[in-house]
């Protein structure tokens, strides 16, 4: 029998089944990791074909392939593509499809008759989701959208961070995570959360040179509503906004309608046949802009989208690369504009400090302490007045802090000798430096914003990923560079990026990935340089944008020697 891992019949099954008479090699590096049963992690932007690799790799594996997908409308959008195809049946698990249609797809999954079953990570939470899948022996357990097991903001899903439990449940096959936006942290912690084994790393480069990048500041609020719905309406279609709120969404998508076209609002308040409608009417063309939460942006995938406007500030230039990687997939030309007012910060530093509170976690400690043994989470929720999004994001805290601990069966029981006080405390510390992470990352986003130098070398830097200045595509580089391009304050701690793109003669001291350490924030890793300026990721403090000089003269930072394990 050949060998799953020959890159020959790799190409032969794509070209066969998919009719791809070439395949990338980033594709084809992940597809040989995967079909060695080697754990990998591909970080690949938007367009560049990352389902590619566990569609192919599949064919050649034993037994179905689970894809853990977040969004209905983007499992029946994976599924419509295979089908598109002749690949092998590809069948879902969802909770807005009829009892019957679960019970066949359950029954070809288990008959060998479908190869690819879609399920949302709220399903693994399901004993008897789990205990079937597990029947079925699964060779390949991929987690699409992967930075979500390590988003933190109102859009998070905890269930996310559970999915460990149920891959160990399952029969342990081969994890392949997929992601089009992972920073260095975001990588490691998702391969933390999964608990991947020596995980082969492919990551393509994060440039789309064909997306111009644009910033427009606003003071006033009525002036920047005013130039997102012009844009919108003078840009080529079809488009994309981007808003905060549902409120906004369904106010701009109004306005857009009074002007003549056809717009629409999609988010979590619509009902399940309203977004289908919205999300069809977008892909087939019979809408010209959809304005969408960032938290519904997964399922939008359209080839041809020449715009995407962001109405506010988004939580993490994480989130921003997904959200305008929806534009120009088909290498034309589109542009990604952030309409940005200082004050918008405020909402997205609101939602970087949700998380479960002190008392919330000392309540879910002491019901799961009240157990002599180990307890599902579903009987922990019965016990409190508590959501079960509440409860799991709960107990998923109290596990980082290392007071409560998973058993093999997806239940939670307290580590011995820690109280439920103690265990609320080391939780609350846990979700405390989670805070301090996730609003430096949006200090980024607003030093983005406010950088004098090229958009798209800051944006690539915080990726660690070097870039030369000038890109010539962006608001900055179209203006020779000028400083006066980019109009308005600094940014204390994040945007102070000085005037010229060139490196500051002791930025050689500090390039992008040295270990270092400072004198009062401790141990970083360096992302990248701008000017005269580093941005360092700290462990203890998140991100943080330094000055050269001030380094030199202070001795605040100190290159850290790594150790082996």
């Amino acid at each position: 029998m050949s060998d799953p891992r020959d890159p020959d019949r790799l190409r032969q099954a794509a070209e066969e089944v998919f009719g791809w008479r070439e395949l990338r090699p980033g594709q084809l590096t992940a597809m040989e990791a995967v079909t060695a049963a080697r754990d990998t992690l591909v970080v690949m932007p938007t367009g560049a074909g990352k389902s590619a690799v566990y569609q192919v790799a599949a064919l050649l594996l034993p037994g179905p392939t689970v894809v853990v997908s977040p969004l209905i409308a983007l499992q029946r959008d994976q599924i419509a593509g295979l089908l598109s195809h002749r690949a092998p049946d590809a069948v879902a698990v969802n909770s807005a499809q009829p009892a019957g249609e679960t019970a066949a797809a359950w029954d070809a999954v288990q008959h060998g008759d479908a190869e690819y079953l879609f399920l949302s990570p709220e399903q693994l939470t399901k004993d008897e989701v789990v205990e079937r899948l597990a029947r079925a022996e699964p060779s390949l357990f991929v987690v699409d959208e992967a930075q979500c097991v390590a988003s933190w903001g109102h859009d998070f899903r905890p269930d996310y961070l559970r999915l460990a439990q149920a891959v160990r449940r399952v029969g342990r096959p081969t994890v392949l995570a997929l992601t089009a936006t992972a920073a260095p942290p975001v990588r490691e912690e998702i391969v933390q959360r999964l608990e991947m084994a020596d995980p082969a790393l492919v990551v393509a480069g994060f440039d789309r040179p064909n997306i111009a990048l644009e910033v427009r500041r606003f003071q006033d609020d009525a002036d920047k509503r005013r130039a997102v719905v012009e844009r919108a309406a003078t840009e080529p279609k079809p488009g994309i906004v981007y808003a905060a709120t549902r409120r906004d969404a369904e106010e701009y998508a109004a306005e857009l309608a009074g002007l003549g076209l056809s717009a629409a609002a999609y988010h979590a308040g619509l009902a399940g046949g309203e977004r289908s409608r919205v999300h069809d009417a977008f892909l087939s063309g019979d809408a010209d802009v959809i304005v969408a939460t960032s938290a519904f942006g997964m399922g939008i995938d359209k080839e041809d989208v020449r715009f995407v406007l962001h109405a506010s500030v988004p939580g993490s230039l994480d989130a921003y690369y997904q959200e305008i990687g929806r534009a120009g997939r088909d290498g034309a030309p589109a542009v990604a504009v952030l309409h940005y007012r200082p004050q918008d910060s405020a909402l997205q530093r609101l939602f970087a400090t949700r998380a479960p509170d002190e008392e919330t976690l000392g309540e879910v400690a002491r019901r799961i302490d009240e157990h002599s043994g180990p307890v599902g989470l579903a009987d922990v929720g019965e016990r409190t007045d508590l959501s079960r999004r509440r409860v799991t994001a709960a107990a998923n805290l109290l596990e980082q802090a290392g007071a409560v601990r998973t058993d093999a069966e997806g239940r939670v029981r307290s580590v011995p000798g820690v109280t439920a006080d103690e265990a609320a405390a080391h939780a609350a510390e846990v979700a405390e430096a989670r805070r301090r992470l996730e609003r430096s990352r949006l200090e980024m986003v607003l030093g983005y914003a406010e950088t004098t130098g090229c958009r798209r070398r800051f944006l690539l830097g915080y990726f660690g990923e070097p870039y030369e200045a000038p890109c010539g595509a962006c608001d900055v580089c179209r203006d020779d560079g000028s400083p006066a391009a980019a109009e308005g304050t600094v940014v204390e701690g994040a945007g102070d990026t000085g005037d010229a793109p060139s490196a500051h003669p002791a930025a050689a001291s500090f390039p992008a990935g040295t270990p270092v350490r400072h004198s009062e924030w401790g141990d970083g890793t360096v992302m990248s340089e701008e000017g005269d300026r580093i941005t360092v990721l700290f462990e203890s403090m998140g991100y943080r944008t330094l000055s050269l000089a001030a380094i030199a003269g202070k001795g605040l930072l100190s290159e850290r020697a790594e150790t082996a394990d």
